[in-house]
């Protein structure tokens, strides 16, 4: 369909007033979407206002305006860098580059960029995001070769091999750590009217997992909080502040809590095919649009990878290697901005540890084996982090805990290799048993984060305010049980 010109859009806009048709309606949203898509966040803008300024008493189509224009806001701040700041990074970052180099990046489509109201801007990460790509796949063995002696890889290959051991051929939780957990997040100042209540969702740990006990409330900012039940999707910890001009408003929560590593051994593990699921399971075999689908690329992609195999965890384990063997992890886009996930991860050949986990989540569910989200943070010393995995249903062994972003480790040792593959380590921080849910009490604006809760979220009357509007902060203290006693607290910046 032809982009409507300004004079058809305000014809549009006056037959809307008149009738509201919904065939009018339809073309309308075709057009904003079109707008979107384009990079004309300009124009998108002006036709909300002009639906606005009608005063028209159609309030579903105001807000799917409004939505629009908030997505374009939220594309804009993650494409803010100009080209010529984005070459002088890339320079900085690669020693320099020829323009052959440059020519077969941009064939593969590792330049993350967008024509942005006419002009070109690149993704805030596409600097660092290329060199991780150029390695991947051009310096595989150097790659491998560098990540493989960091710190953190050295402290999980060794945290590993200690799960291993305790577990044994037990797989209940072992090797638990406590940790007191000091979270803060930070409403930049006159972010909100001076006066105005701000409400605030904070993450907090469930307490219906078996790996995670001993969960206690030490503190909180604010008298009138309120700790969601372990009965919804996202575990919160709510709380209401007024904003005073100049100052920023901080709400801050302690918590402590115990957390085990949990291993099964896969020699141990049922392969039998399934005899069928039924009941709890049906949800967790099923898609969950837009992001766990059945699109053809992905069916056409699990039935090559799987071939004629029916064993559902040998399923898994080839769909697995593939993944970490053909998907980069990259920083990623905000995921309220990419209409289906798993196709980006596809079609760019990229993705961080949630995309990762659409992916594979989408191939196991099409091919009939449950398998459902769960995802926090990464707590490890040095390396703490937001994070996504799931776990998958094997008939006869239950739920296995399975980290498609850790991937296979760099180890000789094939279950230090594959522990990822049906095991977890004993820091984490798990708030969320799916995604998409509703917060408790319920948000009344549009989520910073629509299917994932892990930074926090903020609102006030006037609307839901942005990652760009706040920061946050997380400081964990390792108790001497966990053979890491030391406080930490790195500052975790919003763009």
């Amino acid at each position: 369909m032809k982009i409507l010109r300004p004079v058809a859009a305000a014809v549009l806009l006056v037959s809307l007033a008149a009738c509201k048709h919904s065939a009018d309606r339809s073309i309308l949203y075709e057009r904003m979407g079109r707008l979107l898509e384009e990079g004309e966040f300009a124009e998108l803008e002006k036709l909300a206002d002009s639906l606005k300024t009608l005063r028209l008493s159609d309030n579903d189509l105001v807000a799917k305006a409004d939505s629009f224009v908030q997505i374009a806001g939220r594309i804009a701040i993650d494409f803010s860098v100009p080209e010529a700041d984005f070459i002088d990074d890339l320079k900085k970052r690669t020693g320099g580059y020829s323009l052959e180099e440059f020519r077969l990046w941009e064939k593969n489509n590792w330049l993350e960029r967008r024509k942005i109201n006419g002009e070109i801007r690149y993704f805030r990460r596409a600097a660092s995001n290329l060199v991780r790509l150029r390695d991947f796949n051009l310096r595989r063995a150097y790659f491998d070769s560098l990540n493989s002696v960091s710190p953190e890889i050295r402290f999980r290959l060794k945290h590993i091999e200690s799960v291993i051991r305790a577990a044994r051929e037990n797989s209940a939780p072992v090797v638990p750590v406590e940790m007191t957990i000091t979270y803060s997040l930070t409403v930049k100042s006159d972010a909100v009217p001076e006066g105005e209540i701000v409400r605030c969702w904070l993450p907090y740990p469930r307490e219906d997992q078996p790996r995670q006990q001993k969960v206690k409330l030490i503190s909180a900012s604010h008298g009138n909080y309120i700790v969601s039940p372990d009965s919804v999707t996202h575990r919160t910890i709510f709380m209401e502040g007024r904003a005073v001009k100049g100052i920023p408003l901080v709400f801050k929560v302690e918590f402590s809590y115990q957390f085990g590593a949990q291993y099964y051994d896969p020699d141990n593990i049922n392969n039998l095919p399934s005899s069928g699921y039924s009941g709890i399971c049906d949800k967790y075999i099923s898609e969950q649009l837009p992001h766990i689908c059945f699109t053809e690329r992905v069916k056409k992609l699990a039935d090559s990878i799987a071939g004629n195999e029916k064993e559902p965890f040998r399923i898994l384990k080839k769909l697995y290697y593939w993944i970490d063997s053909n998907i980069p992890w990259a920083g990623a886009l905000e995921y309220s901005t990419i209409p289906c996930i798993p196709e980006y991860v596809l079609a760019n050949r990229r993705g961080d540890c949630g995309m990762k986990t659409f992916l594979l989540m989408s191939m196991l569910r099409y091919k009939g084996i449950p398998v459902r989200w769960q995802s926090g943070w990464m707590m490890p010393p040095d390396d703490e982090n937001l994070h996504d995995w799931c776990e998958v249903f094997i008939e006869g062994t239950g739920w296995l805990p399975v980290d498609m972003s850790y991937g296979l480790q760099y180890s000789d040792d094939k279950k230090i290799k594959e522990f990822y593959l049906s095991g977890i380590d004993s820091y984490r921080l798990i708030v969320n048993n799916g995604v998409s849910g509703k917060l408790f009490p319920p948000k009344k604006f549009l989520r910073s984060e629509t299917l994932d809760f892990q930074r926090g979220e903020v609102e006030w009357e006037g609307g839901n305010l942005y990652f760009n509007e706040w920061t946050y902060n997380m400081g964990i203290e390792y108790t001497a049980k966990s053979n890491y006693s030391e406080k930490r607290n790195r500052m975790q910046l919003t763009p």
